[in-house]
């Protein structure tokens, strides 16, 4: 599946030329050749700040696998986000990076066996969430009309578990809201997901699916349970977010650098001439 979206993403950027060139901002040339868009610049090496927020769905990839699970739903999640596009090659207006800090949560529900009742616990919770701050650095692909944009982000994260709360019947008695011995606390992965844009420049609405495409850090060490065989249990979060971006300078168009520059060197320009 995430083969499919990629190479479906890489179509649109082959397309993307041509569908600019359809709906360029007023006054620019239907025109994108290497040469137009290194000097016109159809989007400009701009910047932008934003929040965002949105609700979060977690559940664990585990080995071994088996144990019926659900969704754990939980409200908030939120972070800070900036973003730095920029041409590949001076030429391929597509790409950037986006980095920032987030607070969210991890979390695990597991459900009673159909077939034998059994429900799988860790530490007698059937149920645990875990708070937890993480800094992405991602590849920022995106694709501009005038007023809308698509998004592909990817990259990796480093996060750090700040607390648990654990919900079951038999919970090992004093780690109700505490972590154990057992549990690991740093985090680490890849990170990434795929969003559009609704734009009013120089405010942009962002709409996001994003979270843990690979956790590489398991919430607890391999020997959790036994000595001799090992077990993992990697975190999947899934968060659909909302953001509301501020641009950092223009977004097309001549930056006001540039009209100085232009400025400078027509009246040095003139200066030489008048020698």
């Amino acid at each position: 599946m995430k083969s499919r979206l990629l190479s479906l993403f890489a179509a649109v950027l082959l397309l993307a030329p041509s569908l600019n060139a359809q709906e360029l901002p007023k006054g620019f040339e239907a025109d994108t050749t290497a040469l137009v868009l290194r000097e016109k610049g159809l989007v400009n090496d701009y910047s932008a700040f934003g929040v965002n927020f949105g609700p979060t769905v977690s559940r664990l990839y585990m080995n071994p696998s088996g144990y019926r699970q659900g969704w754990l739903y939980n409200p908030w999640y939120f972070s800070l986000s900036y973003i730095k596009n920029l041409k590949m090659f001076d030429i391929l207006p597509y790409f950037g990076y986006q980095i920032g800090i987030a607070y969210g949560h991890e979390g695990y529900k597991f459900l009673p066996n159909k077939e034998s009742g059994y429900q799988h616990s860790i530490e007698g919770a059937s149920e645990a969430r875990i708070s937890t701050v993480e800094i992405p650095f991602m590849v920022h692909g995106h694709i501009d009309w005038s007023h809308f944009k698509l998004m592909l982000n990817a990259g990796p994260y480093l996060g750090y578990r700040l607390g648990i709360t654990r919900v079951g019947d038999s919970v090992t008695p004093g780690l109700e809201n505490s972590f154990s011995a057992k549990d690991y606390r740093w985090d680490y992965g890849l990170y990434g997901g795929l969003g559009f844009a609704i734009v009013f420049d120089p405010v942009e609405i962002h709409f996001n699916a994003i979270g843990h495409l690979w956790s590489w850090g398991s919430l607890y060490i391999p020997n959790y349970h036994s000595e001799y065989y090992y077990s993992f249990a990697y975190p999947l979060d899934i968060n659909f977010t909302v953001g509301i971006y501020f641009q950092l300078g223009k977004r097309f168009g001549k930056t006001t650098r540039q009209l100085k520059k232009e400025a400078y060197e027509i009246v040095y320009q003139n200066a030489e001439d008048g020698r």
